[in-house]
């Protein structure tokens, strides 16, 4: 960092020497935030501002509290591996208590590291290392618990769910994503009947699947790692974005979150992943043999609860491969369904 930086102690006091400031509207952005390219001195930021009260994705994931501004508070960001570059270097929140107060959050531009948009296959090499690196965090994190107030697996698992984002729906300009949720849970209902019981038992009771992950392994989850979010430097470490979903809970949940937004971009086959995952983990010396069946089987439900809208406006294969790896996890894990709904 140069001594640019160094020493600027609050978002507003580096943006206050700013010699240029520009709107910028990132290709991922979908939630509301405002964003700004700023230079300081020699060196380019990105801004972000945002409030409960401008950004729909901190309302449907019950965060009223900036838990972004928590972990960075904490100092648990920078308690990341060296590999993982979060590039932040100040943020700030403003105003009142509540959800009109706005953070601000200055990161490093590093927009020539990031994958680029669109639904091209990443390099192989680039994925693994964002498995691997996943699995370096995960492992840097081992049996943390959260004391922070952050984002909840239930939390987590009822993101979509049909009554979390009604009101939502209710806005003149209705978002991109909740548009498509609201369309995609009927044409789940149709599509996989399975799935479908599966999302609902799952947003009425989240503690069948959370309840038995609180008892097994935990750690920190990021809670979005979607190419949007990814990037890699030149010297291999990982540009990780974003980290808008913090909190506690299963090593397995960020990995099956990354195989249900990355499906288009993956340049191996799921199981691939996985056992690539579950390897990397074993590297760092954490044994899976005791918990790896359950805690995965949990996770892909759970996954499903969030994201099986949008497998189900998406194409055959892909639903077909949910829809056998779920089926076959409620069956090992005995979550109870209404009669008739596995096939």
């Amino acid at each position: 960092m140069s001594t640019d930086v160094m020493g600027a102690g609050s978002a507003r006091e580096l943006l206050a020497r700013a010699s240029s400031r520009t709107r910028a509207e990132p290709a991922d952005a979908r939630a509301g935030a405002v964003f700004e390219r700023v230079t300081v001195g020699a060196e380019s930021f990105f801004v972000k501002r945002l409030s409960a009260s401008s950004d729909w994705i901190m309302r449907i994931a019950g965060d009223h509290v900036h838990r972004p501004y928590l972990i960075w508070r904490s100092g648990l960001m920078d308690q990341a591996p060296g590999l993982i570059d979060h590039t932040v270097v100040a943020m700030d929140l403003t105003g009142a208590p509540g959800d009109d107060a706005v953070l601000t959050i200055v990161m490093r531009d590093v927009g020539e590291s990031l994958v680029p948009p669109g639904d091209s296959t990443v390099p192989a090499a680039q994925h693994a290392r964002f498995i691997a690196h996943m699995a370096a965090l995960s492992s840097a994190f081992w049996g943390w618990k959260d004391q922070l107030g952050l984002t909840t697996m239930a939390q987590r698992m009822r993101f979509f769910a049909p009554d979390n984002i009604a009101a939502e729906l209710d806005a003149a300009e209705v978002p991109g994503p909740l548009a498509a949720a609201a369309a995609g849970w009927p044409a789940l209902a149709e599509r996989s009947p399975l799935l479908s019981a599966v999302a609902r038992r799952v947003h009425d009771d989240p503690a069948i699947i959370t309840a038995r992950l609180a008892g097994l392994p935990g750690t920190f989850v990021h809670g979005d790692w979607k190419m949007g979010n990814l990037g890699s430097h030149p010297d291999g470490r990982t540009v990780l974005l974003d980290w808008t979903l913090p909190g506690a809970g299963p090593a397995c949940w960020d990995l099956c979150w990354y195989l249900a937004l990355n499906r288009a971009r993956l340049p191996e086959q799921k199981e691939a992943a996985i056992a690539r995952f579950r390897a990397a983990l074993e590297g760092h010396g954490i044994a899976t043999s005791a918990w790896w069946q359950e805690q995965l089987d949990l996770c892909l439900i759970g996954i499903m609860a969030t994201f099986g809208w949008e497998k189900a406006l998406g194409d055959a294969d892909e639903l077909s491969w949910w829809e056998a790896r779920v089926t076959a996890a409620v069956a090992r894990q005995l979550i109870p369904l209404p009669r008739g709904s596995v096939r």
